[in-house]
This record gives structure tokens, C-alpha cells and sequence, in this order.
């Protein structure tokens, strides 16, 4: 039996789908306050059974942060997919990162082990990788400089990942996929889905920097062949192509039918606004929607080679026009556009 975590998240939605659609057999451990009918909403993308299909997954209420709700879960487990994290790049909400993500982790690495689980794959992120100084592409070998300024988000899960390799050095086989920023459907509070969200209102302005960006169900692809496969104690890149914001706004606004942003914003104004966003939480309490870290990602290039994983299980990633095109027609047909 094939365990999942984080079930109810953009990646853990598809790739129950995947897996039922295969025939396997899948436990899904979920909050009692998590939103399942948003995982139902992915299914009915692909098949007119989505009842059927969703009442074949097993799912237990548990957080991986609670190690008593684990234990049934783990029960006769042979594959665990790891897609659980909170992600937040607000520095107040470290203490619930470091719960979440790195101790979290920890505790499914322990269960992993203690259960003689076959192989753990963890999803990671790129945010974890290093930066080169010369402009070129990072790789898996760019190693995370811990003096950079990087997120609270990045360095808990760079945290995440070394529970994951302790435990390959404890007998676990395990998997790391490092995707960048992934778009598609069904899960619109996702971070990719914000961004489809902002851009169905209207979006007049972009900024000079660029992203690399992957298709959820490439994610998935790679995550059941390389889990399925021989390989392990292996870190993988998951990028269909690096692109400049403009293009991938301009992209998302044709397949919403909108007018695409025209206008680049500076930067001192966006600090501006960050600083604005910071006073109105400080008074007033409300929550934050602008930090300078979102700021400083937005005028600088992330761009990722994925040409290992391409190479060693020749695998073709799906042309980004293409996901774009799927994703916003669904976009359009969730919200009667």
C-alpha cells in the first residue's frame, strides 16, 4: 500500500489521482480541517466517476507534526510520498515551519525506518538549491549557502531535506524532487494559483525578473517513475523551462482572456508597498500580503537545469503553452469565466 501525505495540497490532489487511475492501492492522511472537496474538484478534471475514484483512497486523519496519529497510518506501508509542508515565506511564522516542515519530516523518515518502508520520495523544492555567481544555471550540485538571505521557507526545508538524507544513511531508500514553481488546476489557494487568481481580476503591471516554473502533472510523472524505479538516494531538478514574468503573465492573461500586463513597476515602489503592508499588519493587524523577500524574488532571475532528470529516466517535459492552456480552461470552468 502507497501512503500520501499532504493529500489535500496542489501536488497531493494529483497525484492521488494518478495513482487510483493506476490501479494502486492509497492511503491519504488529511486534517480534520483540511478541504477534501477540493481534491474531488481535481478529479472531475479527468473522469465522470470522481465518487468512485475518490472512495477507493483510504483516508486516515492524522499530522505528521502529531506522531500518536501517525501510527495507524503507517501500517502496512510499503511507498510514502511525502507532499505535506506549510509554506510561508513570513519570518513570524518560522516556529510553525520548523514544526511543520522539519520536524514533521523527521517524523516520517522515523516511521519510515521503524515500518521498513521500501522507499520514501520527498518533495522538496528548488528554493533549497544554491545560487551560482556567474549567472549560470544551478543545478543539484549548486549547494545551499546557509550565509545567503535566504527564506524562512528555504531553510527549513533545506532542513527537511537532511532529515531525509539521515535517514539513507540509516537504511532508507528515498527520493528528492526539487520542482520549481508549479501551475495547475483545482487547488486555486495554492501559490501558482494566486497567481491565476491576481491575473483574472486584472493585472496592469510586471516585473523585470524571471521564474522557472513545471507542470503538476510532470511533478507527478516523475515522482511515480522514480519511486517505482531502481534509483535511489538521488536529488532530481523538476523545470520545464525558465521564463521571464512578463512572458508567463502575458501567457496566463491570453488563456483568461485578459489584457496582459503592459507597464514594468519599479522596485523602490514595490519596497514601498512592502513597507506599507508591513505598517497596516503592525496597527491594525491585518494579514500580511506583501514581504520584502516576495519583493526581492520578483526582480531577479531563479532560473534551474533539469537536464538530469531529462537524461536519466529520458523524460520530455509538457511545452508550457500547453499547460497553460489546460490550466487556465479549467480555471475558466471552475469559476464561470
Amino acid at each position: 500500500m502507497i501512503l500520501v501525505t499532504g493529500g489535500t495540497g496542489l501536488v497531493g490532489a494529483h497525484l492521488l489521482l494518478t495513482l487510483v487511475n493506476n490501479g494502486e492501492k492509497v492511503r491519504a492522511i488529511h486534517r480534520a480541517s483540511s478541504d477534501l472537496d477540493a481534491v474531488k474538484n481535481v478529479f472531475s478534471y479527468d473522469t465522470y466517476e470522481t465518487q468512485t475514484l475518490f472512495n477507493k483512497i483510504e483516508w486516515i486523519i492524522a499530522d505528521i507534526t502529531d506522531v500518536t496519529t501517525l501510527e495507524a497510518a503507517f501500517k502496512n506501508i510499503e511507498y510514502v510520498y511525502h507532499c505535506a509542508a506549510f509554506i510561508s515565506f513570513n519570518p513570524r511564522h518560522y516556529s510553525v515551519l520548523k514544526k511543520v516542515n522539519i520536524e514533521g519530516t523527521a517524523n516520517v523518515v522515523n516511521f519510515c525506518l521503524t515500518e521498513g518502508v521500501k522507499k520514501l520520495c520527498y518533495i522538496s523544492s528548488i528554493a533549497t538549491l544554491g545560487k551560482t555567481t556567474d549567472e549560470s544555471l544551478s543545478t543539484e550540485e549548486t549547494e545551499f549557502n546557509p550565509e545567503e538571505k535566504n527564506s524562512v521557507y528555504a531553510i527549513t526545508k533545506h532542513e527537511a531535506e537532511m532529515q531525509v538524507w539521515r535517514g539513507t544513511q540509516e537504511g532508507l531508500d528515498a527520493i528528492i524532487v526539487h520542482p520549481g514553481v508549479i501551475i495547475g488546476e483545482g487547488i486555486w489557494n495554492s501559490a501558482s494559483g494566486g497567481i491565476f487568481r491576481t491575473i483574472s481580476k486584472g493585472l496592469r503591471y510586471f516585473t523585470p525578473g524571471g521564474v522557472s516554473i513545471v507542470d503538476v502533472k510532470d511533478v507527478v510523472k516523475v515522482m511515480i517513475n522514480l519511486t517505482s524505479s531502481p534509483i535511489k538516494n538521488e536529488a532530481y531538478i523538476l523545470v520545464a523551462k525558465n521564463i521571464y514574468y512578463k512572458e508567463l503573465l502575458t501567457k496566463i492573461s491570453d488563456g483568461l482572456n485578459k489584457k496582459p500586463p503592459n507597464k514594468t513597476i519599479a522596485k523602490w515602489i514595490m519596497i514601498s508597498f512592502a513597507n506599507l503592508d508591513w505598517f497596516f499588519y503592525k496597527i491594525f493587524k491585518i494579514k500580511r500580503k506583501l514581504l520584502k523577500a516576495t519583493v526581492r524574488s520578483l526582480y531577479k532571475n531563479s532560473f534551474y537545469d533539469a537536464s538530469k532528470i531529462e537524461k536519466e529516466i529520458d523524460f520530455k517535459f509538457t511545452p508550457t503553452n500547453k499547460t497553460i492552456e489546460r490550466v487556465t480552461k479549467n480555471y475558466r470552468r471552475d469559476f464561470n469565466l
